[in-house]
């Protein structure tokens, strides 16, 4: 995905999952083009510098705790749609699930790309994503740390579809 300006400001139209009536729904994605779309969000989960050379070395009591939790993530995109009420249901065709250790936060930081192509886009699977991934490696570490801290999960970038390509400004 190529660079784009971030937009940011009040919201122009009224909120889309809500009908003339103030009732929820599903919105009618029917009469939109199928683009490739593509999504991608990051967040980060804080723990003590033992837990998370535990995290690193692979020796976690559970196991190894980000292997666990990439399929987490990447099951968790799949599944948004029976979490989120009114999320459409997704054929995706990707997701990648990617950690990086910044060992001076001592921080495992998740960053997720979801894409598909299809009539709707995939922020939701993406953000839900990250969000499972980083709740797995605090159910994995709770034994030995629940003070762990789940932190800045946003959406980076997204692209495709009618409202074009959105880059989240730098924190």
């Amino acid at each position: 995905m190529g660079k784009a300006k971030a937009t940011s400001g009040p919201v122009k139209a009224p909120l889309s999952h809500f009908d003339a009536h103030g009732q929820a729904h599903m919105v009618d994605v029917g009469d939109k083009a199928e683009t490739q779309r593509v999504a991608r969000a990051r967040g980060a989960i804080l723990m003590r510098p033992e837990t998370f050379a535990l995290v690193r070395s692979g020796s976690a009591q559970k196991g190894d705790v980000l292997g666990v939790a990439r399929v987490a993530a990447i099951q968790a995109a799949k599944r948004t749609a029976d979490l989120i009420p009114l999320c459409h249901p997704l054929a995706l065709t990707r997701v990648a699930a990617e950690f990086e250790l910044d060992e001076d936060r001592a921080a495992v930081v998740l960053t997720v790309t979801v894409e598909t192509r299809g009539r709707t886009g995939v922020e939701m699977e993406a953000l839900t994503a990250v969000s499972v991934g980083l709740l797995t490696v605090y159910d994995m570490c709770k034994a030995v740390d629940r003070g762990m801290r789940i932190e800045a999960i946003r959406l980076l970038e997204k692209s495709g579809g009618r409202s074009g390509h959105f880059v989240a400004a730098a924190p």
